[in-house]
């Protein structure tokens, strides 16, 4: 390690695992020289060295598999590049199936995985008893196997990662501790440490099971539970084959992996044991937890009857470690919310080893280009609230996390743990009608509603759920008569000052319509012309903006525009908890609004595409007239206070015409059948407006906004790809997303949505398809693989649903 710590780098990374030594070799890769790393003991002392080193690539998300795949590419040239082992061996993996419903699990998957390019087939208990000939095979159906994945020693990693770093001009140190961080003008300026301070531009967290103690010296919310996770590892097995695949027994919650001829076990079971100590103690590093076998001990029968030789074979060593968890599994990248250059790497929920390559090249390129190399939104540091600051929810959410590791991944799965936290004000009255409540960003949500008779609970399958009948009828009510939404967690913002419309047109790809009223939907983009927003702008009278955004990007959308509305005379406020919002919608919302109106509602006097501000009962109320579902409607923006009141009359006003309340299941329904995009599905950072088939909310005419180049050239030389709306032909189908594209027998790409479309009794989805080598897309003959089975499908580039958009105007 070098010798003397230096006064001043451009990058400070604090922690030496292998997260923080693969951050370290990419950004020298790239050609930082100026990297210094710090280590508060020694190089993998933290959750590193006693990782079982099993690395996957597969996941629900095509872009973290991307992110695996990099880590798989990294440690296969890694030792011949740097002369330090690594013990990488593509072994595979198998993924075993002991019912049915897992079986229908895998089938999902395997066909995400020919959408996202890995390797998968099913194999039988002949073939698997073939690959591990000493293991039981009796009671599975089937299991799925992943020629790619491999195995690695997670220290040796590490320490290869750290000595390319070094042949590459990164300067590394152990035993400095991280004593403070000091801010100027709300940025990262100096690392202070127990040898002297390091004046820096840019401070990355890879901390570990510490990095949310080192997030608090700045005042960073770093919202990851630590908590104990198991595994042992057995003396030699007579017979036991060497290097065969890594088993998931996902059913029986275990895992095991071939170790020097002898076994490691470990298991994720559903109810995992916490970590309390915080801060925690001194002396933590290279440090095991005492052995827990009454948490393992209901496990011990399935390791027994799944490999009969462990009867008889001895434990060489136990391992007790504590391992960072999330909420919802995923790990934790990107600059920090709440200060500038300060980046977070860490919560890696045990598959820390197989992200590490891909992770630390997305850090990197984040670092010096000022944005990921993709779109990398399900591990974002974005996606978290002012409610994951609360110890209490991140204890029970984290929990919840680190247990559904194995859990079956239904279709449509609603987590609980620290439910119900936040409600809209009219939640008690939904609940009195049946409400069925998912949760999104803290946000009790209605999915559907039960009628008198039915409980509001899902029972989850790959088949059609249980919950299918009553959302055609919500859709059906959307579509014949009319339907009262509560969407009262769309994130909402305020923007005032000098410079406010100015800066956020530049800021827009839309021009901002000057009309006071006008609204105006648009995209804020990035240096790619990949949208990086979605939003909603209305001109207020008093020249102010009220601007809507989707309720999980709350934060992120709010940073976007903090950001790129910066050195200007304008003042955002998140007014999200001011205003909750019920949207009228249907053939007859009119009808039902203008009874409750005291302004006039006619298409004269209230246009589609603006907004006007009423007295509904005696309730103030910004109303803005859209048309998410494909029908007449309006947003109703109401002061929390006068909620209640507008909700009962606008049901009373209702009763005549139909009116029923409907939940996002149905309001999700409605939208794909009427392609609406919604971000982090149909568009991101990774799809331009013009590919999304969003161009008419561009202004190319403006002199400038963010993204406007690319869009320029892009125009010019066309585009690659383009997203299509498809119905598929078989009324039995279900899409989950995901799916497999053919277009005349070739793969073109896969769907970013899929759902049922009630107006067709199809199954409906929106996916992005190469257009290359097409001359008409939509007289093509589609295919979409559905749970390995192709199924014919009609491609649409408009709207499947009333593509003139008759129905909502007038």
């Amino acid at each position: 390690m070098t010798a003397a710590l230096p006064t001043q780098a451009q990058v400070v990374i604090i922690g030496g695992g292998v997260i923080g030594c693969s951050v370290a070799y990419h950004l020298a890769q790239m050609g930082c020289r100026d990297v210094v790393l710090l280590e508060r003991h020694r190089l993998t002392s933290g959750s590193t060295w006693h990782a079982a080193g099993g690395i996957g690539q597969l996941r629900q998300n095509a872009n973290v598999t991307r992110l695996l795949r990099e880590s798989v590419k990294l440690y296969e040239r890694l030792e011949a590049e740097t002369g330090q082992a690594t013990g990488w061996f593509r072994n595979g993996s198998l993924r075993l199936a002991s019912s049915q419903e897992r079986r229908a699990e895998y089938e999902v998957a395997a066909t995400r995985a020919r959408s996202f390019g890995i390797p998968f087939e099913f194999v039988g208990p002949d073939e698997i008893r073939r690959m591990v000939p000493t293991m039981t095979v009796e009671d599975l159906v089937c299991a799925a196997f992943v020629a790619d994945d491999g195995i690695g020693n997670p220290s040796d990693i590490a320490l290869a990662l750290a000595k390319g770093a070094r042949m590459k001009g990164a300067r590394l140190f152990e035993h400095v501790k991280v004593t403070g961080i000091a801010l100027e003008r709300g940025s990262v300026s100096a690392v202070v440490t127990d040898q002297g301070a390091i004046r820096c531009e840019t401070l990355v967290n890879c901390g570990g099971i510490w990095a949310r103690e080192i997030g608090r010296m700045a005042g960073v919310n770093v919202p990851l539970q630590p908590s104990h996770h198991q595994y042992f590892v057995t003396e030699k097995i007579e017979g036991l084959r060497r290097n065969f695949p890594t088993i998931r027994d996902t059913d029986n919650k275990l895992y095991f992996k071939e170790e020097v001829g002898g076994l490691i076990v470990g298991q994720y079971e559903f109810d995992p044991i916490p970590y309390l100590e915080d801060p925690i103690p001194e002396g933590h590093e290279f440090k095991l937890m005492p052995e827990n076998i009454a948490q393992f001990e209901p496990r011990m029968a399935a390791v027994a009857y799944r490999f009969p030789s462990l009867e008889k074979a001895g434990i060489k060593r136990w391992f007790n470690g504590v391992e960072s968890f999330t909420e919802d599994g995923m790990f934790i990248l990107g600059e920090a919310p709440e200060v500038d250059r300060f980046f977070v790497a860490a919560g890696f929920n045990a598959f820390g080893i197989a992200s590490a390559g891909g992770a630390g090249m997305a850090m990197a390129h984040w670092i010096l280009e000022g944005e990921p190399p993709f779109d990398l939104w399900p591990a974002d540091i974005r996606r978290f609230g002012a409610f994951h600051r609360s110890r209490q929810q991140i204890l029970a959410r984290g929990l919840e996390g680190q247990a559904h590791h194995f859990a079956m991944l239904w279709p449509h799965l609603e987590f609980q743990a620290g439910r119900p936290l936040r409600r809209s004000a009219v939640h008690h009255l939904l609940q009195e009608r049946g409400a069925c409540f998912g949760a999104k960003f803290g946000w009790e949500r209605a999915n559907w509603f039960a009628p008198k008779g039915v409980e509001p609970r899902d029972i989850y399958t790959f088949e059609r759920p249980n919950w299918f009948p009553h959302v055609a009828a919500e859709h059906r009510a959307c579509r014949e008569a009319v339907a009262l939404f509560d969407q009262s967690p769309f994130a909402k913002f305020h923007l005032s000052g000098r410079d406010a419309a100015a800066s956020l047109d530049r800021l827009c790809a839309a021009h901002l319509k000057p009309e006071a009223g006008s609204v105006t939907y648009t995209q804020v983009l990035n240096r790619r012309g990949g949208i990086e927003a979605d939003l909603t702008v209305t001109r207020r009278r008093d020249g102010s903006f009220f601007i809507v955004t989707g309720t999980g990007f709350a934060t992120r959308d709010f940073v976007t525009l903090r950001n790129g509305l910066a050195g200007a005379d304008a003042h955002l406020m998140d007014v999200t908890s001011a205003y909750g919002c019920l949207s009228l919608m249907g053939p007859k919302s009119r009808d039902v609004l203008a009874q409750v109106a005291e302004e006039d509602v006619s298409d004269a006097a209230f246009p589609y595409g603006t907004a006007r501000e009423l007295f509904l009962n005696g309730s103030p109320t910004l109303a803005l007239r859209v048309g998410f579902a494909g029908e007449r409607g309006w947003e109703l923006f109401i002061p929390c206070e006068y909620m209640v009141r507008v909700h009962d009359a606008l049901v009373a006003a209702g009763a005549a015409h139909g009116l029923r309340h409907g939940g996002y299941r149905a309001l999700d329904s409605l939208r794909m059948e009427k392609a609406r995009r919604v971000w982090a599905a149909e568009i991101s950072p990774d799809y331009t407006p013009f590919e999304a088939g969003l161009g008419f909310a561009v202004a190319l005419d403006k002199p400038e906004f963010v993204g406007r180049d690319a869009l320029l050239r892009q125009k010019e030389t066309g585009v690659a790809r383009r997203l299509v709306a498809f119905v598929a032909e078989d009324p039995e189908t279900l899409l989950y997303g995901r799916e497999t594209i053919y277009r005349d027998g070739k793969q073109v790409g896969y769907l970013a949505s899929g759902g049922f479309g009630f107006t067709f009794d199809r199954a409906v989805g929106l996916g992005y398809v190469n257009i290359e080598g097409a001359a008409d897309l939509t007289r093509s003959t589609y295919e979409l693989e559905v749970r390995t089975h192709r199924v014919a499908a009609r491609a649409y580039l408009k709207s499947p649903y009333d593509p003139d958009n008759l129905r909502i105007r007038g």
